[in-house]
């Protein structure tokens, strides 16, 4: 680390302004592109802004298509397909624990006799 100069430009914008008179704080400081150091005036609020022209944007000439329509459902389809697809889970679920169970009386008979 370096201990400051005082010699380098540059730094004198992050530099802590002189101590006020009287004990009082300082203001802010302005950057040296903006018209040089010294106090600020303080925030005069936002530039002022006018409104634009009625009729400004241009006219929207877009015709949206109308939704269009799903065909019918099949229930008594769906709930035929629905009951089939759980009997299918339900066999290869119960297959599963069949094999399961003959496992562990396999391996608990190995571990009994």
């Amino acid at each position: 680390m370096t201990t400051p100069s005082g010699d380098r430009l540059e730094d004198d914008y992050w530099r802590r302004p002189p101590a006020a008179p009287g004990g009082a704080a300082p203001g802010p400081v302005r950057p040296a592109g903006a018209g040089g150091a010294g106090p600020a005036a303080g925030y005069g609020g936002p530039p002022p802004s006018t409104a634009p022209p009625p009729g400004w944007r241009p006219p929207v000439r877009l015709r949206v298509a109308p939704p269009r329509h799903l065909p019918p459902q099949d229930t008594t389809g769906l709930d035929t397909e629905e009951q089939r697809a759980q009997r299918v889970t339900w066999s290869v679920g119960g297959v599963a624990a069949v094999v399961l169970v003959a496992l562990v009386c396999l391996l608990c008979s190995r571990a009994i006799f």
